[in-house]
């Protein structure tokens, strides 16, 4: 793939998944992204001994592969002078700093915006949070659980009203994942505004903000008409007036989406398909005007339809009708998805204990049609002593550091 940031360094002093993500996605499009780690703990998702109910393994830590794959990682203590005058070394010939530590740590440990433009006025400087930069929570962290899934409501949003409680956000950063993808465009656009103005830019993202924008369709729809959008519990048949849009249960238990938004161009095609073309012509069912005043009972038909034949046999024979609709997947289905494949939607990264590659997902913008090549992420410290010596630092120089603990 073209490697569209190609000769731009980022330098990142960030751990978990949120900002790191942003990193990984840089460094997927060509970037040089140095990770600083601290030379004794490293990103504190190293120690993380589970992942979604499951035992991690160290090895193939697919929770710090996803964010950190093609980076190269600097053990440094941030906490020590040496450290922060090596951090400034590194940032003068960095494009990009990107952190996601709090402003009380950044102002502590001296890497603030004001310390950093100290040394390099020229480089762009991007925060990651969990609340924004302003307001009197800046100072609060959190994660995308809290301020992405539960804060701005989608958490309650996604919850029908008969359950008990919210639905939890059911998988691992969710919202650092997308909001990762959103740092690394605004980095973008905050570099191309410096080639063409000379001048660089602050810039934040937080996952409540991630949050708002994800669902900003139902925020601004609440915020106008007072009445909020709440998911139903499942059912196989269509929704409201529109029999076409709707979750219909197969004989074996899966489950078709139906999203025919506009089924004008489309029912006759679609009833043709369910095995039930009569309908077209039922006086109930045939102009548009009739199938929404009858919808209930054409999503009787339709889910009647449904449940005469197994999810495969669906997933097959709907491919040639002409609306839209999808089948409901599970995460493992997705590495055998064919259209997922024939996108180049994984990307194998070698794995450090030796054993089969380790699959993840690239990133979801794509160059020239082409594949992406990415490194398996660095161990912490991996890359200190070579990095040091290309940023020009004799051996004698790295020796002293190691002595004193600023580095690993």
């Amino acid at each position: 793939m073209t490697q569209v940031m190609e000769g731009v360094r980022v330098l990142e002093v960030a751990q978990f998944t949120f900002v790191p993500a942003a990193g990984a996605v840089l460094a997927d499009w060509g970037a040089d992204v140095i990770k600083i780690e601290h030379p004794v703990r490293g990103d504190t998702q190293r120690g993380f001994l589970h992942l979604a109910g499951q035992k991690v393994d160290p090895n193939r830590h697919t929770l710090m592969e996803h964010p950190n794959r093609g980076k190269r990682s600097v053990g440094i203590d941030l906490s020590t002078p040496g450290g922060q005058e090596l951090l400034y070394e590194i940032a003068k010939t960095a494009d990009v700093f990107l952190t996601n530590y709090l402003p009380a740590a950044r102002q502590k440990n001296k890497f603030d915006v004001e310390h950093i433009r100290a040394v390099n006025p020229k480089i762009i400087y991007a925060r990651g949070s969990a609340y924004g930069d302003k307001g009197p929570e800046r100072e609060s962290g959190g994660f995308d659980s809290t301020a992405f899934w539960t804060r701005p409501g989608i958490g309650i949003a996604m919850t029908p009203p008969e359950l008990k409680g919210p639905l939890g956000q059911g998988m691992p950063a969710f919202g650092d994942s997308i909001g990762g993808m959103n740092i690394a465009g605004g980095i973008s656009a905050a570099l191309f505004h410096r080639e063409r103005t000379g001048k660089a830019t602050e810039l934040d993202v937080s996952l409540m903000s991630t949050g708002w924008w994800a669902a900003g369709a139902a925020i601004a729809q609440a915020m106008e008409t007072g009445v909020m959008s709440r998911n139903r519990m499942p059912t196989s048949g269509g929704a409201g007036s529109n029999p076409f849009m709707g979750n219909y249960t197969t004989s074996d238990g899966g489950t078709i989406n139906l999203c025919i938004l506009t089924p004008g161009p489309y029912f006759r095609d679609a009833f043709a398909h369910f095995g039930i073309p009569e309908a077209a012509d039922d006086a109930r069912f045939s102009t548009v005007e009739a199938l929404m005043k009858n919808a209930g009972d054409a999503g009787h038909l339709i889910a009647a339809a449904f449940a005469q034949r197994p999810f495969e046999y669906w997933r097959q024979h709907l491919k040639t009708m002409k609306g839209q609709w999808a089948p409901f997947q599970t995460i493992l289905d997705l590495a055998t998805d064919e259209q997922a494949l024939a996108n180049d939607m994984i990307v194998e990264v070698e794995a450090i204990d030796g054993g089969a590659p380790i699959k993840l997902v690239r990133p979801p913008v794509q160059f020239d049609h082409a594949p992406i090549k990415t490194q398996r992420a660095p161990q912490a410290s991996e890359h200190t002593e070579v990095f040091l010596m290309e940023l020009g630092l004799e051996w004698d120089q790295i020796e002293s550091l190691k002595a004193a603990g600023v580095i690993a």
